[in-house]
């Protein structure tokens, strides 16, 4: 039987895209108070062109949003004119203030609702996340009982990694977890070939060849998507 649901979070929970563009205002507006050299040299929109310039010269950090952000920082404040030793103070400085933005989120409709729901029901939550939001940090640290990320597993879904992982960690076998995210090949593609069941989150009505266990249009549907689920595992569990 299902004992453990686990969630990815960002465009799951919360949309992303508008997180991530205050934070970048937030430490764009900090950056311009304390590195005005950085603000002279470089625009919002060049994150990008910095993001591809770390990943050329560290592409073995390209599974950690908190390392590229770090990277990206510090090659910019160098490319300004910053020693090293203030490259180093104001990439911590500013990327504490980015975090801390990026933490700042608005749930979807049902988001809480439903979690509470689930753990109601005496189900184990997890968080499986390529991003860096922290469950703590946006408020779901009372819900969800455990998270792996991306920056510490070292690997980024649909990689089988975070997921094994988050299997030692409770114990359980595949046939007892489902995994719920918004993305066909990072969730569904990475979670279902070790055995998880799946539930594919499209509140925009997209389309995907990668089939899930079940589909939801609305974050309100996911527990009765688990009791359905749940009825079918009870005939596939190994006792």
């Amino acid at each position: 039987m299902i004992r453990c649901i686990t969630f990815d979070l960002d465009d799951t929970l919360w949309a992303v895209d508008p997180v991530i563009r205050q934070a970048n205002q937030t430490m764009f507006e900090w950056l311009d108070e304390h590195a005005p050299e950085f603000t002279r040299c470089y625009q919002l929109h060049d994150l990008v062109t910095l993001r591809k310039a770390v990943l050329a010269e560290m592409p073995e950090i390209s599974h950690s949003v908190t390392l590229i952000r770090q990277a990206q920082l510090s090659y910019g404040l160098r490319k300004a004119g910053y020693s090293a030793e203030d490259t180093e103070s104001l990439m911590a400085k500013a990327f504490e203030v980015f975090i801390q933005a990026r933490q700042q989120v608005i749930f979807f409709e049902h988001a809480r609702e439903m979690l509470a729901e689930l753990k109601a029901r005496g189900y184990q939550l997890g968080a499986l996340s390529n991003g860096n939001a922290d469950i703590h940090k946006v408020g779901l640290g009372d819900l969800i009982d455990f998270q792996f990320k991306a920056d510490e597993v070292g690997k980024m879904k649909p990689h089988p990694l975070m997921f094994q992982q988050m299997l030692a960690y409770t114990g359980l076998r595949p046939e007892q977890v489902i995994h719920v995210g918004d993305n066909p090949e990072h969730d569904v593609a990475g979670a279902a070939p070790l055995g998880i069941w799946t539930v594919w989150v499209n509140l925009n009505g997209s389309k995907t060849v990668q089939p899930a266990t079940a589909e939801i249009s609305s974050l309100a549907e996911l527990p009765s998507a688990v009791e359905d689920i749940q009825a079918q595992a009870k005939k596939r569990v190994k006792l």
